[in-house]
Parts: structure tokens; sequence; C-alpha cells
């Protein structure tokens, strides 16, 4: 079986446990991770990666020249955890809700993205997760986010009480769904 084949197979089964948690049955595909860190590379420092699963968008840092030991995996679930120990040693995985993330990431990081599904989370919980990275990511960093939907995934309220905006950088019809990706980066 490729790593492809074994990545939708632990995605798929993921999804079948708990299809709120994981949103969607198949991995992201290489244009949307691709996409996603565009604007991301060696010089950013420290990465905080928001629900990696299997490691779409981890693969994607290195190849944009992130340092392994520089990018930081907060993935809730033990499946998917445990793969990115195997795959990616030197990283630091925190297994745990990404909402919890203020508690345990005491180093500022020069950016973020996230694979979360926050369309399928209440608004307090995604208030929770963006107040959490954002008090964790350095001046002027900013939190990468993709939806499959039209508009920003995070409520306009989330928003404005964290002093937050959102500005589309891109999209891609090449994954399955097709995606789009938003930076989010505090106002002024």
């Amino acid at each position: 079986m490729t790593a492809l084949t074994m990545d939708a197979y632990h995605f798929f089964r993921a999804w079948m446990r708990d299809p709120l948690r994981v949103a969607s049955v198949t991995p992201s595909g290489k244009a949307l991770a691709d996409l996603i860190v565009r604007e991301i590379g060696p010089e950013t420092g420290r990465v905080i990666e928001l629900g990696p699963g299997t490691g779409v968008f981890t693969r994607a840092l290195l190849r944009r020249g992130v340092a392994e030991e520089n990018i930081v995996l907060v993935e809730m679930g033990a499946e998917f955890a445990a793969l990115l120990q195997q795959r990616f040693p030197k990283a630091q995985i925190a297994c745990t809700d990404a909402a919890r993330i203020a508690r345990f990431c005491a180093v500022p990081a020069g950016a973020a993205i996230s694979g979360l599904p926050l369309l399928s989370m209440r608004p307090e919980k995604v208030f929770a997760i963006l107040a959490g990275t954002f008090a964790r990511l350095g001046e002027g960093a900013a939190l990468y986010q993709f939806t499959y939907g039209l508009r920003c995934p995070v409520p306009r309220a989330v928003l404005d009480r964290l002093g937050l905006s959102a500005v589309r950088v891109g999209g891609t019809l090449r994954n399955v769904p097709p995606a789009f990706v938003y930076r989010i980066s505090r106002k002024g």
C-alpha cells in the first residue's frame, strides 16, 4: 500500500469514528498544502500547525524550507499524533485540543496554519482556539486557515472581538473538494 493510500485509510477511519472532529473523508491535497504555506519559509522561524492529521501541510512546510524542529504539531487525535511522531520525530507534537494551545506552547511563533474544521465548531470554541493561537504568535505573525466554504470560516463577531482581520489569499480547484485559504492577522 502506498503512503498516499495509507493516509487516505487513516483519515477515513478517523472520520468514521468522529466525523465532526475530522470533517473530511480524505486528507488535503498537495495543491491546497502548497497554497496554505505559500507565505511561509525558513525566515518565519517557529510554525504552529493546528490539526495536522496525517501531515500533508507539515510536508509542505518542510518543502518550503522550514526546519522540522521549528514545527509544533497540535493534534487531538491520538491515532494521528502517533503517526506524526513517526513521520516527524524532530517536531514538537502535542496530543491535545487546539483550544488549549496557550497552556503548552511557550515559544512565540512566526506563523500558524490550521487544518481544523472551524465551520463545524461552536463560536466559543473557535474563539478559544484563535485567542490561544494569537497569544503564541509574535508581532506581525498570521494564522492561515483553509475552508471548503465561500466565506471565511471564522465568524465576524469572533474576529472583531479578538481585533483580527481575515483576507482570502487564494483558492484551488485542484483539491477535493475545492478549497480557499484565508490569512488571519491582528488589525493595525
